[in-house]
């Protein structure tokens, strides 16, 4: 491995580690405070962040979309992907929403063939149902209660993966300042819109946390585009999955949790499969990665696949 893919991957993992901080962040809060809450407070304290950051951009001026009915599309994925995760982080153990996340770079996978029109081989393929398989023996059906939360996870997988292949389709030929700046005003006056019906009053360390949650948000993002301008996406994509090492140490250090064996066996399964589509589009043409040529992080903050690609490394 070379030196800047070692740098990328250590960059990648810091990132990971600050997003799983953001999480315990969301679900201390989702204990006593709903997921639009949460968000419109994340999103209020990072929004002149973002703004700042986008000076740059300024060239590429115009909030008016090329693709409107895609830049629709995917900030409407982006608010669902955000508040269905934050739901599911308040109410079901880490590791287990890890484990549905974990699935996004084989719904990415599974999409791309009808809305990137790109061929998916018969391996890939069986990685995906491998992955399903994953799902089920976390969800084990028959065996267990399926609640909201697990519902929740799934539903966030699909939303983020949706969003990050509408970027793969218009994202050449969209105005960047678009692709950012709705769906943040989108999440900011959605979560808005619903807040008198589900706001409770803060105190002054609950407020804190709040922009506690903003800031790892912020500080994970800008990792996390360093680790891939630093390290080939094969190598940084990877790192994503060391969240579930986190997972399991917050929650039975923080929250009393313990995953199942069940739970266990399941992500390693979907871990397995999302690793192994990463490999095979590594020895793909560059046309044919929607993995590789996506974030796999669902977040609410604005996305690192939305820069412009750096130089190759090394």
């Amino acid at each position: 491995m070379t030196g800047s893919n070692v740098r990328g991957a250590l960059l990648a993992l810091l990132a990971m580690a600050i997003y799983a901080m953001h999480d315990v962040a969301v679900k201390a809060l989702g204990a006593g405070f709903s997921a639009p809450q949460i968000m419109f407070f994340a999103a209020t304290f990072s929004f002149p962040l973002v703004m700042i950051g986008m000076v740059p951009m300024r060239g590429e001026a115009g909030l008016r979309p090329v693709h409107p009915g895609w830049v629709a599309g995917r900030a409407v994925a982006v608010v669902l992907n955000g508040v269905l995760a934050f739901y599911a982080f308040a109410v079901l153990p880490l590791a287990q929403v890890y484990a549905f996340l974990f699935t996004m770079p084989l719904i990415i996978t599974a999409l791309s063939v009808p809305i990137l029109g790109e061929p998916v081989g018969p391996r890939r393929w069986i990685a995906v149902l491998c992955g399903l398989v994953g799902v089920l023996i976390v969800l084990r059906p028959g065996m267990g209660d399926l609640t909201a939360g697990h519902l929740a996870a799934l539903g966030s997988a699909l939303a983020g993966a949706f969003g990050m292949v509408v970027v793969r389709r218009i994202g050449e030929t969209e105005r960047p300042m678009a692709l950012l700046a709705i769906p943040l005003l989108a999440n900011f006056l959605a979560m808005g819109a619903v807040l008198p019906f589900v706001y409770r009053p803060m105190a002054l360390p609950e407020l804190g946390l709040m922009a506690v949650v903003a800031s790892f948000g912020l500080a994970a993002m800008w990792l996390s585009i360093l680790s891939y301008r630093a390290g080939e996406a094969v190598i940084v994509a990877p790192m994503q999955y060391s969240q579930m090492l986190w997972a399991i140490g917050f929650g039975w250090f923080l929250f009393h949790e313990t995953p199942d064996v069940a739970t266990l066996i399941g992500a390693g399964v979907i871990i397995a499969s999302g690793v192994y589509i990463v490999a095979r589009e590594a020895r793909a043409r560059a046309s044919l990665q929607p993995v590789l040529n996506s974030r796999l992080r669902p977040e609410t903050e604005p996305r690192p696949d939305l820069l412009p690609p750096a130089d190759p490394p090394g």
